[in-house]
């Protein structure tokens, strides 16, 4: 037994399924406004105003202990931004841009979160490649997900892919349990050895979200305490998606 990890009710496990669903019609609507020319603050404002219309809460905004709250609704992270970038007026999308959209409600008390990385019109093959592999690292994820299996698996399987392929995978930023929050346990990385790590059960709801770059795998935090950088500056795409584990495989519960 993982007596950790919060293993869902069916009552529990519905509302999410609910929350999921919500959150990935606002992310869709969100995605399809990336273009050039929009600033990152437009996109916020418009995720904003989709869950509020949805009767559900805005998950991010003001997450945090103290002074250091998180100001926006939306994570927009672009180019050599990895995660956690603060929308702004002043960020103007520009052709061949990359843009992480991480965004994350709250639905009768229980959480949901995802993320995807989108193009900003024509972007070089490079980036495109980048998309694609570490979209397919979490496809290959989701394929591993059922109850019985070692968390370890499922994340040497996401080094595997992106390390196979020239890229890196961000070490110091994880994956995580969710439900009536935000961040629960279990801790999930995207890289490690087989056969190690908890055995995954039904009902546990989950967020895997792999994070990787063109360069090197480390990062910093610049000075705003939120946004994280490649060192390098290199290109870092992010997807991420709210899962239930059941004894046949997953459940994505905020499949786009």
């Amino acid at each position: 037994m993982n007596t950790n990890v919060i293993i869902k009710t069916d009552e529990e496990i519905e509302i999410m399924r609910q929350a999921g669903r919500l959150l990935s019609k606002v992310m869709s609507q969100v995605a399809s406004a990336v273009c050039p020319g929009i600033s990152t603050l437009s996109l916020d404002d418009l995720a904003e105003k989709l869950i509020i219309d949805s009767k559900a809460k805005p998950g991010f905004k003001d997450y945090g202990q103290g002074k250091n709250r998180y100001p926006a609704t939306l994570c927009t992270s672009v180019n050599e931004e990895v995660v956690h970038a603060i929308p702004s007026r002043d960020k103007i999308l520009k052709e061949g841009d990359i843009i992480g959209l991480d965004c994350g409600l709250i639905y009768n008390g229980y959480f949901s979160d995802m993320a995807t990385t989108v193009p900003v019109g024509k972007i070089s093959p490079k980036a495109e490649e980048l998309l694609r592999i570490t979209k397919k690292s979490l496809n290959i994820a989701i394929q591993m997900i059922k109850s019985g299996i070692r968390l370890g698996n499922i994340s040497s399987a996401i080094q595997s892919c992106a390390e196979k392929n020239n890229f890196s995978v961000v070490r110091t930023l994880t994956g995580h349990g969710i439900g009536k929050e935000l961040h629960e346990a279990p801790v999930i990385l995207n890289y490690g050895r087989p056969h190690t790590g908890i055995i995954l059960e039904k009902g546990m709801t989950l967020c895997f979200e792999p994070m990787i770059n063109v360069g090197d795998w480390k990062v910093k935090t610049l000075k705003d305490g939120w946004t994280i950088v490649t060192n390098d500056g290199s290109l870092s795409a992010h997807f991420e998606h709210t899962i239930l584990v059941t004894k046949s495989g997953a459940e994505v519960l905020t499949k786009m």
